[in-house]
């Protein structure tokens, strides 16, 4: 590469940064691919014979410079070539697009919840008879308006979050599902996955599956398995057990799996009780009132919740990612 200081800047200097590169910034700041993307506008190569003009290099400089902010990237810090002064090198460009690359899945900041659905995410009559086995279903889908909207909204520092919830009292078995839902479980993000690593988003650390809270030790925690490793057959991501006699059998568990051709991430939620308890107790759980859309609080009903955080637009500004909806079912 001929981009070094007292060098002569050509067009293929610039075009590799805009994008020919293996790291370059179309790749992160536009359409990309996969894990590389967060759908923004394309800046235009030149040909080659070109002459590269201030507002060409400012007009990069700023993208990279907005890259950084919108990841929390520290990049050299430089001025923007002025119109008529002869254009020297940008130090360290190659370093900083580089920089950008490895943190491409990182943001350092969120931007809002969305906590609106429909259907139904609490189930709201009791369930089970006597010692009889039984089992909750809840099913969250949600859904963008393309593939890229999905890979956009991932590769930006997007976030699902999942969370349970139930206070219902007056059966036997409540108080253990109460634990259960509302102590042991705690939360769980799901971002890209594996391919970034560690996603640092809004100051906290995501790996692909991630527990927050909770009190409990999970049977199954995919730790590493995020959007990007999912397949469109259920992947098991969590599963808690209950841990108080004699109720130990019952559990709460999480598939994930992609469907729509890219475009919905499905996520299956299943309360299970084994039945068999015993004598001088019982299987049956109580309903109560529902979790309303918009979301502000719970319900006293089981409920299995899932609300998202876009990622943030400050320097994103076409926000690629669309609006991604929520559809909640029990059965």
């Amino acid at each position: 590469m001929t981009y070094t200081a007292g060098s002569l800047i050509v067009a293929t200097d610039y075009n590799g940064f805009v994008s020919t590169n293996g790291s370059n910034v179309n790749g992160i700041w536009s359409t990309g691919a996969t894990t590389f993307g967060y759908g923004e506008a394309a800046l235009s190569t030149v040909s080659a014979a070109a002459t590269i003009t201030a507002s060409q290099w400012s007009t990069l400089n700023s993208k990279v410079s907005a890259m950084g902010s919108h990841q929390g990237t520290t990049i050299t810090s430089r001025a923007n070539p002025v119109v008529g002064d002869t254009i020297t090198i940008l130090a360290n460009m190659n370093t900083d697009i580089t920089s950008l690359t490895t943190n491409r899945g990182n943001a350092a900041a969120s931007g809002a919840q969305t906590t609106t659905f429909s259907g139904t995410t609490s189930k709201t009559t009791d369930t089970g008879s006597g010692s009889a086995a039984w089992t909750i279903t809840f099913t969250h889908t949600i859904t963008w308006a393309s593939a890229n909207a999905a890979r956009y909204f991932f590769n930006a520092g997007g976030r699902i979050k999942w969370e349970t919830s139930k206070t219902s009292t007056g059966n036997l078995a409540d108080a253990e599902w109460n634990d259960l839902a509302n102590t042991l479980v705690g939360d769980i993000f799901i971002t890209g996955g594996s391919a970034f690593g560690t996603q640092t988003i809004a100051a906290s650390n995501y790996t692909g599956t991630t527990k927050s809270g909770g009190t409990g030790t999970p049977n199954t925690l995919a730790t590493t398995t995020g959007w990007y490793n999912l397949l469109t057959t259920d992947t098991l991501i969590y599963k808690q057990f209950a841990d108080t006699a004699p109720y130990t059998g019952q559990f709460i568990a999480l598939n994930a799996k992609t469907a729509g051709t890219g475009t919905q991430l499905v996520l299956t939620t299943t309360w299970v009780d084994p039945g068999g308890s015993g004598t001088g107790s019982s299987d049956v759980i109580t309903g109560g009132t529902a979790t309303a859309s918009p979301f502000t609080s719970f319900g006293t009903a089981p409920t299995t919740l899932v609300t998202l955080f876009v990622p943030s637009s400050t320097y994103l500004t076409s926000a690629a990612w669309g609006t991604p909806t929520i559809a909640a079912a029990v059965a």
